[in-house]
């Protein structure tokens, strides 16, 4: 697929892109690539590698731009992922994709974009953008999600599953933080203009993406710090429910133990025990008993224990 730079994306060829003064845009898999990449006389000196692309970057080389895309898939953020490379220079750029990623993305934005002040930069910039399109209501759904998991712990409704999907969050969160970063060093380095191929009052667009993506990963921090705090406190509200499990046992066994002497001491059966052979002595023995286990949990109520 070869496009022209005009107020939209028009649909073109290499051969009237190449003599074209328009800037253009091409998507292609790695074998069109390969076949085709002389044409574009950008001065690659290395291969683009297509099947290692593990993060998001750009390199600067003599006469061109070089790079990829790893871009987190929103469906399955920690397994999944879409991975495509690219080359520009200042006539064009070219998309290499083996599974039709970048493809979607432009035509997308050949669908719906039209400029009044068309630019090779602001295609470029609307072509980053798309990439974190709605990761905004992505980010406001994991925030949703998380104060749901607060008030369920609050109100004694959380389970092992909970903690489970915590960790799930943190680690999507973790990803993202990961992808922005890159992102941000991807913007920093167009911005730079090396081999100066962009306009010089266009390098704004590339602050601009930079500044979206810093605020994304702003929010990313702190909702990874949000949680953390979740996670700590359903931590802490086992501890308080042991503990109170705890204090309950404690409190039953200190109200059994001089009755556990009581029984001890007169199951002994020594011939001379007194209260023995009293026809008193079991009636007195249950009232003691009686008194001792309602005077034991007075006291451990007016303690709050109870």
């Amino acid at each position: 697929m070869f496009y022209k730079i005009s107020d939209t994306l028009e649909p073109s060829t290499l051969e009237a892109c190449m003599r074209s003064h328009k800037p253009y845009v091409a998507v292609m898999t790695s074998k069109e690539w390969t076949e085709t990449k002389d044409s574009f006389m950008m001065g690659i000196d290395l291969d683009i590698e297509y099947d290692r692309i593990h993060t998001t970057k750009a390199e600067v080389n003599y006469d061109s731009l070089t790079g990829g895309f790893n871009i987190p898939d929103k469906t399955d953020i920690a397994e999944l992922e879409h991975e495509f490379t690219f080359a520009l220079d200042e006539k064009g750029v070219v998309f290499i994709d083996d599974h039709g990623y970048a493809e979607m993305l432009v035509e997308d934005i050949r669908l719906t974009r039209r400029w009044r002040i068309p630019s090779y930069e602001r295609f470029l910039y609307d072509f980053l953008n798309r990439i974190v399109f709605g990761d905004l209501a992505y980010l406001g759904k994991h925030e949703d999600e998380l104060a749901l998991i607060e008030d369920a712990i609050l109100e004694g409704r959380a389970d092992n599953d909970t903690l489970v999907r915590v960790t799930e969050i943190r680690r999507e969160l973790l990803r993202l933080r990961t992808h922005y970063e890159q992102l941000m060093d991807l913007g920093r380095e167009f911005y730079e203009n090396e081999n100066n191929f962009f306009v010089e009052h266009n390098l704004r667009y590339f602050d601009m993406f930079t500044a979206r993506v810093e605020r994304l990963q702003d929010i990313t921090a702190y909702l990874r710090d949000y949680s953390g705090q979740v996670r700590e406190l359903y931590t802490s509200q086992i501890a308080v429910a042991q503990n109170n499990t705890m204090t309950v046992l404690t409190v039953v066994t200190t109200i059994f133990m001089p009755l556990t002497l009581i029984v001890g001491w007169y199951g002994m059966n020594f011939r001379h025990m007194p209260e023995l052979e009293s026809p008193m002595g079991y009636p007195v023995v249950i009232l003691v008993s009686l008194t001792i286990v309602i005077a034991s949990l007075i006291y451990f109520h007016k303690r709050k224990w109870l």
